[in-house]
Formats: C-alpha cells, structure tokens, sequence
C-alpha cells in the first residue's frame, strides 16, 4: 500500500514538472508576463513570502468594461504565475476613491446636486443615484459586484481607508522627507505654468473638504506637516501628510502605493506608458522596485473613440452579460491586449460563439496546446465539458427566421431538427437561447433592413426552393450546403474562377450568393453557413421563407 502511494505520488509530481515546463515555454502571452515576475523573484537574495498583484479603479466615473479588462487579465496572468510556481500571491483591486471630483460625468442622474462638491473626495460626493453613502461608494459597489459575478479572487481595498487609516503614513512620511527628489521627478514633466505651482502633496481642506491643488509655503519634517495658503481666503494652514488629512497627486501617489504594498505586478493602458515611467521612478527613489506589467492597448466604441468613464460609451458590462455568457466577455480581454479593438455589440456573437469552440479544442490537445487554448486561461486550467449541438450564431438566424420572442417557441424548433436535447439536458444550451432572444429584440431587428430579389435572384430563389424540395427531410448540413452551391454554380452572376480549385466546368461559389440569401430572406448582412441554418431551421420551413420572400411579404411598401 506504501509503495502504491509513493508511485501514485511520484507520477503526479513528474506529471507536475511536465506540466511546469511546458509552462516555462509557453508562448501564450499570460505566461510570458508570469515569467516577468520569476526573473524579477530570481533577481533577490531570498524568495518572498508572497507575490502581489494589483490593479487600479478610478471611481470618478462608473466602472466600465475596461475596468473589469484590466482586472480579468491581470487574473489571468496570476494564474499562470501559480501553474509555474508554490509561492502564495494575492490580487488587490485598488480603488483611488479619495481623489476630488474633478468634473461631474454625462451619464449621472441629478448633476446640479454633483456640481455643489467639484473638488470634494469621491467618498464626501452624495450619491446622485441615492442607494449609497457616496458617489465613491456606489460606484466601489458596483465595481465589486462586477467582480463578485465573475468569481474573480481578490482583495478590494479603498484609497480613502487605507490613508485615513494610517497604512499609507510611513511611506507618506518618506515622500515628504524626499519632497525635493519627488519635485525633481516631477516637474520636467509638467507644462512650465503648472510647475510653478505644483505640490506632490494635495491637502484636504479642514473646513470646505475640497482637495486642494496648492503650492507648499514649507514643510516639517519632525512634526509630518505642509503649509499652505487658502488662495481664496488667503489663509495659512498648517496640515499633517498623514492620517487621510492630505493625499498625493495621482503620479506619486501611484509609485507611493507600489513602495508601501510592495506591488510586483500591475499592468496599465497604453495611455498611461510616461505616467507608469514616472510612478516607477518615485518607487526607486523610495526605495522599492517598481512592479512587473505591460501596456495593453485601448478599447475603442463604435465610432472608433477611447472607452471613457465619464461619457459612459462603449458596451456595459451589463450589457455584454445581457446578450453573452460571462465567460464570452473574458475570452475577449484574452485576445490580443496589445491591440486596440472595437468593443460594440457586433462583437458579441463571434466571441460566443469562439469561447465554446476554445472548450471543444480542450480536451483533444496536449499541454502544449492547452496552455496556450484561452479556456485554460478563463477556467484556471479546468475547463468545463459541454455539449452544444447549435452554436449562437445559428440559434440568432433561428430567431430572426422564425420571430421567436418566446424560448418555448424557439425550443420547439430546436427539438424538432436536434434529437435528445431539452433545456433540462442541455442549459448552457438553454441560456443561449435566451441571450440569442435579447440580442435579437435589441440589436438584431431594428436594424433588420429586407430587399426585393432582382430577376436573376429570383430564379435562383426559385431554383433553390425545387433543390431543397428534393432532399430528405433529414438531410445532412454538408448535403444542403452542398445542394446550395450546385444551385449557385448554373448561375453566371455567383460563379468565381477564383476560387481555389475552380474549373470551367465545376467553378466556385461567390460569397455573393450567401450575402444575398441573408439580405433577402432574413434582412441581415451576413450570418453562419447556410446549410446549417436550413437544418435547423428545417427543409419546409426555409422553402416557406423563400415563398414568402418570393412574394414580397418582408419588404416595407
């Protein structure tokens, strides 16, 4: 019995160093950043107690699908981390809710109300949506229920707690003993009238409460105080740097953070790459080290714009959630960070439907393939096995072909053309059909736009009708996709000589004839292969579409 455990034990830890070196050579691009941090370990006289993640939220505006990027992908890299390594880590996500408010964001109810407190802490604004005990509060919330939903393992942590605390007050006692080294980091930066009165060190005002962006008259380093002058009243006041009476500017007070946590790992949008530079230059001269990490790149909105807080454009995580599984939108940070990327609601289905594909790969690969297979990454290497006989997209032309607002409806297609599937045997499949349902009341059918066949698509039509008339009711999706391009191949307009393998006698198909079935038949663009559709749709059904098409029953008059 002995022996049998140790052999039991000896193959998993040869498996385990299996698994481990794949890892170390890994390509995807979360385990190139965990190696980051084993080389930046491997620099140290003595390995750490822990290894600490950290990722920043600024609550001035509510919390947008970026936020929840940053935290998703920094996840994703600590989980690669652990795959390589036994050190403990942890993941802090950093809310900077002691700023001012600076200005009061368009997508917020009563900003008359807001406006009163420009320049007072987040966590001092009233909450305009009356649920919290402030703005910063509220949109804290809001960010950990996100967080909370996709399971993610961290720990919250509040700007205005930790300085009013006192946590942040040794280290804001060293930046107040190296306030010359700090300006001179600074100021090269700053536009030349800024510098003339710029502070790292941002006092709270003892009897307004608005942070205020002064120049320091003089500093004590015995008693941790500043001096400043109320530019307004013209009166002195003599104000501590510790305990939440003063906060710093959002650069020192980034590479401050880094020093006092001891942060070694945080990554940063592309439009942050000076101020991570800076920030990592006051760590040093703090006397840390400045995190791991890298630059991911900017979402954009439909119109091509950066994702903002304030305007609130671009998708809500609400949003994506309303029409995609959660593990859909995490497949989507996966994919390449370095790029900027369109995130609008034309996204939603390609990753859907991509995220089961990634699931069905997994179990077929080796570890190899594996660890570079985004459900590794998502699932923390244990990716779920789930059968899905129809994919998004089609159950999407299902509802756009048949009106199906009603999930009893849309099931009843499924089960006729799909054997063995109920929403009780199959609720992934389930809880597509409901997404399918609002992604097609919602973004779908307003933009439904029908057109009339010309003559020569409707022969086609016509013709494709008779082919699908003579073949089983049962009949394959290779067979009616091939029975489509037959048609297509008698008809000059559709044929392509470009197509790979094309002949005179035998040509290709061009995509110009699936373009027109989907304009025609169902008022869309594009859509999945046809044949699919027709299978799960059904023979009669797609022939009945086609009559009603044929006699003009979608065009607007």
């Amino acid at each position: 019995m002995a022996r049998h455990s140790f052999l039991t034990s000896f193959t998993f830890m040869a498996r385990l160093s299996d698994f481990r070196a794949e890892a170390l050579e890994s390509k995807a691009w979360p385990f190139e950043e965990a190696r980051k941090i084993l080389a930046r370990i491997a620099r140290r006289a003595a390995p750490p107690a822990e290894v600490l993640f950290e990722t920043g939220y600024g609550p001035s505006g509510l919390p947008h699908i970026g936020t929840f990027g940053e935290v998703a992908r920094t996840a994703m890299v600590r989980r690669a981390f652990e795959a390589m390594t036994d050190i403990p880590t942890r993941l802090i996500c950093f809310s900077d809710d002691m700023d001012g408010l600076r200005k009061v964001p368009d997508n917020v109810p009563n900003q008359d109300l807001m406006r009163r407190y420009i320049g007072r802490q987040l966590t001092k604004v009233p909450d305009p949506f009356g649920t919290h005990e402030s703005f910063g509060h509220h949109n804290n919330a809001m960010l950990r229920r996100f967080l909370d939903h996709f399971r993610f393992d961290y720990e919250f942590a509040s700007s205005t707690d930790y300085y009013t605390s006192g946590r942040f007050d040794r280290a804001l006692l060293r930046v107040l003993e190296l306030y010359d080294e700090v300006m001179a980091v600074m100021l090269p930066s700053l536009r030349e009238e800024r510098s003339q009165t710029y502070s790292p060190f941002l006092p709270v005002h003892p009897e307004t409460g608005i942070v205020m962006q002064v120049p320091i008259e003089s500093r004590d380093l015995k008693a941790g105080t500043i001096v400043w002058r109320d530019p307004q009243s013209g009166r002195r006041f003599e104000t501590p740097v510790t305990g939440g009476h003063s906060k710093l500017q959002w650069k020192p007070d980034w590479g401050m953070r880094w020093y006092a946590l001891g942060v070694d790992y945080e990554m940063a949008g592309k439009d942050l790459i000076d101020s991570v530079k800076l920030s990592g230059q006051i760590d040093r001269l703090l006397g840390g080290e400045p995190p791991e990490g890298f630059n991911y790149e900017l979402f954009l909105d439909e119109q091509g714009q950066k994702i903002s807080k304030s305007k609130g454009n671009g998708l809500t995580i609400d949003e994506w959630l309303r029409y995609a599984s959660p593990e859909s939108l995490e497949l989507f940070m996966y994919h390449k960070p370095r790029e900027a990327k369109r995130l609008y609601f034309d996204v939603i289905p390609r990753n859907a439907d991509e995220y089961f594909q990634h699931l069905a790969a997994y179990p077929r690969q080796d570890t190899k393939a594996r660890l570079a297979n985004p459900a590794w990454h998502i699932h923390a290497a244990n990716p779920p096995v789930i059968d899905l006989p129809v994919n998004f997209s089609l159950l999407l032309k299902l509802v756009s072909a048949c009106n199906a607002s009603d999930r009893d409806v849309l099931w009843g297609f499924i089960c006729k053309h799909v054997a063995g599937v109920s929403p009780e045997t199959h609720p992934v499949l389930d809880n597509l059909v409901g997404y399918a349902i609002n992604y097609f009341n919602d973004v779908v059918k307003p933009a439904k736009r029908y057109r009339a066949p010309d003559e020569v698509e409707r022969q086609a039509l016509e013709n494709l009708s008779d082919a699908l008339a003579r073949l089983p009711p049962d009949a394959t999706p290779e067979t009616i996709q091939a029975g489509l391009y037959d048609v297509a191949r008698a008809i000059p307009r559709y044929q392509d000589m470009k197509a790979k393998g094309a002949t005179p006698e035998r040509p290709g198909v061009s995509l110009a004839w699936f373009n027109a079935l989907y304009q025609i038949l169902l008022g869309e663009e594009h859509g999945p292969r046809f044949g699919s559709f027709v299978a799960l749709f059904g023979i009669d059904e797609t022939r009945a579409l086609i009559a009603d098409a044929l006699a003009g029953k979608f065009v607007e008059k």
